[in-house]
């Protein structure tokens, strides 16, 4: 895996859910349940001390699973430090900072970063950033991957912001690589419907591990 290479962390997955400032317990319970559900990729975001430690514990019983957790909303340098002593597999973040992005590569974690412009994009592209967030994708649309792809098409997105089980799916026709879901989860009935989304284009064994 190259610093920047978020290929083998996704895999085959289509589905990342975003488990953001819950209690450690909360947190650890709906990871478990998204990976018997077939959604192996998990974010945890680490604004917060306890978020931190939610972060934490979701890394240890991820690697009883062979499952790889990452960590959101990383905005400095100095979070990243706190992402790879925390074990996190990779960092996002919700806008471009290229030092962040260096931060992470110093310690071998491979860096999402959020976009909203095809400036912002090819900025990350020259910067050797392949895999990109797409922020906030509900307000760009589908039609803004199709837009951007025809002069970037070397770019692989992961769209955030909005999204849930009813829309998602618009996203990944779209060409969309990965969707992630955060706020939607509050709907007890989000894990399943995108498990089924997750499942309707996986192939078999591809799922990241």
């Amino acid at each position: 895996m190259t610093a920047h290479d978020l290929g083998p962390v996704f895999g085959g997955a289509r589905v990342m859910v975003i488990l953001r400032d819950l209690p450690v317990a909360e947190t650890v319970r709906l990871a478990h349940r998204a990976w018997d559900l077939g959604i192996s990729v998990v974010e945890v975001p680490v604004r917060t001390p306890e978020a931190v430690a939610a972060l934490r514990a979701t890394v240890t019983e991820g690697r009883d699973r062979g499952r790889r957790v990452g960590a959101g909303t990383v905005f400095t340098p100095a979070q990243v430090r706190q992402a790879a002593a925390a074990g996190a597999a990779f960092t996002v973040a919700p806008g471009l900072d290229l030092a962040v992005a260096d931060a992470a590569a110093s310690y071998g974690l491979p860096h999402l970063p959020g976009v909203a412009t095809p400036t912002e994009a090819q900025c990350a592209r020259d910067h050797g950033l392949r895999w990109l967030k797409a922020f906030p994708a509900v307000s760009l649309g589908p039609h803004w991957f199709r837009a951007v792809a025809g002069p970037l098409p070397e770019l692989t997105f992961v769209a955030t912001g909005g999204l849930d089980a009813r829309n998602a799916g618009d996203f990944l026709a779209a060409g969309v690589r990965v969707v992630a879901v955060g706020s939607a989860l509050a709907d007890p009935d989000q894990l399943d419907r995108l498990a089924e989304l997750a499942r309707a284009g996986e192939a078999p064994g591809t799922a990241a591990r």
